[in-house]
């Protein structure tokens, strides 16, 4: 019995069928962290560039499924919000460096494994990579002419979203950008437990359609909104622009790396070095060898 049992457990991790544990996640997650937070200047900047442009074609897709007015609104959130999906799918499947994922880097911060200058060099690269990376794809969505789909309803469409965003008060946009950005962090976290394509698109999925159908704030997905309305003659300039997107990417950081990243920090990897410590002070061997901040 226990070997059809161990039998079974090996099937099903050569399958792909079983994910990591929570544990298992943050061990990975704090484990990539420090990867990202390592990375080149020409890879991490390449790796933002993509980020940023698959974001646009999930924000492209989300506004091809709200220009249709046939759809009720509840249905035209949820359908738009499974469309934008494919961005994060794009940055974990095909592999990129988004900002607002990258929050996660406070885990491997908080455990001493990243120092505060790497992570503050990750995450300014990464933003204006991925700002790059969304405004291109936002120029050549409009050059190429998807915005007179639908009778024009799609370019209409971009401007209204993009008008709506501007006119928001700082404090809805810091508030909108945190509870996004803890779903999106929560969606990678997710993610890192599965063990196939299939396991991290499910993942990823939920949280990223809950979030888009709440409405609330990604700081990316707006630097191509913004951009593309622009283009299409919105009355939007670079004030609108930061008055969105600043508090935005201040809620995200915090939606991201504190509602998420430290908090299972604290649960999973904080415990784990304290046991860790223990056990080498009962033996007389030192282990702390957190990075210097």
């Amino acid at each position: 019995m226990p070997e059809n049992t161990a039998s079974k457990g090996a099937n099903a991790s050569f399958t792909g069928f079983d994910a990591y544990a929570p544990k298992e996640i943050a061990r990975r997650v704090t484990s990539y962290c420090v990867i990202k937070a390592q990375m080149p200047l020409l890879t991490m900047s390449m790796l933002g560039v993509l980020a940023g442009a698959f974001v646009g074609l999930g924000a492209m897709m989300y506004t091809l499924v709200a220009s249709d007015s046939s759809l009720g609104f509840a249905a035209s959130r949820l359908l738009g919000g499974l469309a934008f999906s494919l961005g994060l799918i794009l940055v974990i499947v095909a592999g990129a460096e988004l900002f607002t994922g990258n929050n996660l880097l406070a885990m491997a911060w908080a455990d001493g494994r990243v120092t505060t200058q790497q992570l503050v060099r990750n995450w300014v690269i990464v933003l204006l990579t991925n700002f790059i990376g969304a405004t291109g794809t936002a120029a050549l969505v409009w050059l190429s002419g998807y915005v007179g789909m639908n009778g024009g309803a799609v370019g209409a469409t971009a401007i209204k979203i993009a008008v709506a965003k501007a006119s928001l008060p700082l404090t809805e946009a810091f508030f909108r950008g945190v509870l996004c950005n803890a779903l999106v962090c929560m969606a990678v976290w997710m993610a890192y437990a599965g063990r196939s394509v299939t396991d991290k698109a499910i993942a990823i999925v939920f949280p990223v359609s809950a979030f888009v159908a709440a409405g609330f704030e990604h700081s990316i997905a707006n630097m191509y909104f913004f951009p593309l309305a622009a283009l299409l003659g919105a009355p939007i300039g670079w004030s609108e622009f930061a008055h969105n997107v600043v508090p935005v990417i201040a809620g995200n950081i915090v939606g991201g790396s504190v509602l998420v990243g430290f908090v299972y920090y604290l649960i999973y990897t904080r415990p784990t070095r304290a046991e860790e410590r223990s056990v080498a002070g009962h033996g007389g061997v030192a282990t702390d060898v957190s990075a210097k901040r």
